[in-house]
């Protein structure tokens, strides 16, 4: 199958539009940092609580704890891989890093619940994963948390990532209100990129496109080219992923950024105007706004399908079937939705993925590279084993050497390397998009490719994308090497009872932006109706939400 594509997947790199890091150098010790990851806040560990670590711990060192050393870990059991005890994974660990697991197991099912009762609770294990950035702001007032960025001194390759890849401003934006944080989130070189638009190639190519469009504009044209050239069309696009939490969730969060906002998933409740240096309401914002009245055009040039609360089958089925020739999609559904499920039902379809079109603002991306991470138990500041615990925490999820472990298994024993550094998983392991039919699984057999221990997979795009398909690596190239990032909102910390003032505001406002949306955009309501809809939104308290964030910000800056 022919890939229609436009650009150059040549050059990857992303103009982060972050404030590199000014850092000292540290010896480890614990001392003199003002390395703004840590705020300047480090602590000095007792030689009671370093029995097991390394004297010598740095970039580039193999963690070993200098005696046999357990640690507590809140389990995540995932049953697509079962955990075993006689994974790869922990023996490797027991027998090169000297460390083993004392595991409270959660099933998945239970994994929320459960997670959020022991840690209410004050009684959870040393370590806790699969933390995503905001869920640990709940539990901070209760003083469960270790507050990581006193200690960020004695994790060398969280600090030389966050230094190296600028990182600063979104650490920042994980800060409370007392100025520390404490979640240690997995750090990306670049952004994760999953979800854009899927054409049927056939259809578009009879209506004489050769090439993805190079803007939202390009698009609507391309789709009514689509439409005249196929008559039994209904719809040129009709989308899919519409009904939680908001409709068009993914072709909003996709759009949104290249007209200076966010939207759909991607929403948050304000936004930063870098020239007015404060918050905005971002569903009242000029961007907002613009790309609502984009989509609002499609459906009513008829090249957008109004049925936009739609399931997924639903919309899955008109695509399949020909009745669209257009639907969002992701890295994952392209193969899994469309292309077998077209096998399936003996009707091979052919597809890629467009590249992201831009917009008024330009060619931006949104996309945080902070992924997942882990939190701390407050009381292992007391254990006899905290320095090591740090050091082992440091070593798996921030060093390249650790997360490719944890990726990939130990070269030598699941994989090899290639001349030219190509991973290549035996040929009797299946895993990481290699060897499907193979009868072993790299994550149900061995235990690595384990989202409890890869922060999102983190680290540098060399490993991410050795993970991918060579068509997934080849789109994320070519995407992030047209594409700037649409910067993060600047830290706003707030206090427990400001927190659950605005959580109830914004719920009801989110509410009122997602019909308000979706009435806009099917033509339900005039989008000459927008005046009233901002009030509409301040009747719900939207300026009490603005002034906060302001106010939060313009504390945090002094």
């Amino acid at each position: 199958m022919r890939i229609i594509r436009r650009g150059s997947a040549a050059v990857a790199t992303v103009a982060t539009l972050a404030l590199a890091l000014t850092a000292c150098s540290s010896d480890g010790d614990g001392s003199g940092s003002d390395d703004t990851a840590g705020a300047g806040d480090e602590v000095t560990i007792a030689d009671a609580q370093s029995v097991g670590a390394m004297d010598d711990f740095a970039v580039g060192t193999t963690f070993k704890a200098t005696e046999p050393t357990t640690f507590s870990l809140m389990y995540r059991d995932h049953p697509n891989y079962p955990v075993k005890d006689d994974w790869d994974f922990f023996t490797d660990i027991k027998t090169n890093q000297n460390v083993t697991f004392d595991r409270t197991d959660i099933p998945l099912a239970d994994w929320d619940n459960k997670r959020s009762l022991l840690l209410g609770s004050g009684d959870f294990p040393d370590i806790t994963s699969v933390f995503y950035p905001g869920q640990e702001s709940q539990y901070v007032a209760s003083g469960a948390l270790l507050p990581v960025s006193d200690y960020i001194d004695y994790m060398p390759n969280f600090k030389d990532k966050v230094e190296k890849w600028g990182l600063s401003d979104e650490i920042d934006a994980l800060r409370q209100a007392d100025g520390k944080y404490y979640l240690l989130p997995g750090l990306r070189e670049q952004p994760d990129l999953q979800y854009t638009i899927c054409p049927n190639d056939d259809m578009w190519q009879k209506a004489g496109i050769t090439e993805d469009p190079a803007t939202w504009d390009e698009f609507a044209a391309d789709l009514q080219k689509v439409k005249d050239a196929n008559p039994d069309v209904k719809y040129p696009f009709s989308d899919r992923w519409n009904a939680n939490p908001a409709p068009l969730g993914a072709l909003l969060s996709t759009m949104g950024p290249n007209y200076d906002t966010v939207a759909g998933w991607g929403y948050s409740p304000v936004i930063f105007n870098s020239d007015d240096s404060k918050f905005e309401l971002t569903a009242t914002s000029a961007g907002y706004k613009a790309v609502v009245t984009q989509l609002a055009g499609l459906v009513s040039d008829g090249l957008l399908d109004p049925e936009i609360t739609q399931d997924d089958d639903t919309a899955n089925a008109k695509f399949l079937n020909g009745e669209s020739a257009a639907i969002s999609c992701n890295t994952q559904t392209i193969t899994s939705d469309i292309r077998a499920k077209a096998e399936e039902a003996g009707k091979p379809i052919n597809t890629h993925l467009m590249v992201i079109p831009g917009g008024p603002a330009g060619n931006v991306v949104a996309g945080s590279r902070l992924a997942q991470g882990v939190v701390l138990n407050a009381d292992v500041a007391k254990k006899p084993y905290f320095k090591a615990l740090l050091q082992f925490v440091d070593w798996l999820y921030f060093s390249d050497e650790g997360i490719e472990f944890a990726v990939w298994g130990q070269e030598g024993q699941t994989y090899t390397k290639d001349a030219d550094g190509t991973r290549v998983l035996n040929a009797d392991i299946n895993g990481n998009n290699q060897n499907p039919d193979a009868t072993k699984k790299l994550q149900a057999d061995f235990g690595f490719f384990n989202g409890v221990f890869m922060a999102g997979v983190g680290s540098t795009a060399d490993l991410v994308q050795s993970t991918m398909s060579p068509e997934i690596a080849e789109w994320t190239k070519t995407v992030l090497g047209n594409s700037t990032l649409r910067p993060a909102n600047p830290p706003a910390p707030m206090d427990a009872d400001t927190q659950e003032e605005l959580g109830l505001l914004t719920t009801q406002i989110k509410d009122a932006v997602d019909t308000a949306t979706a009435e806009f955009i099917t033509g339900k309501r005039s989008l000459d109706d927008w005046d009233k809809f901002a009030s509409q939104l301040d009747g719900l308290g939207a300026q009490t939400v603005v002034d906060d964030y302001n106010a939060a910000h313009e504390a945090f800056t002094k």
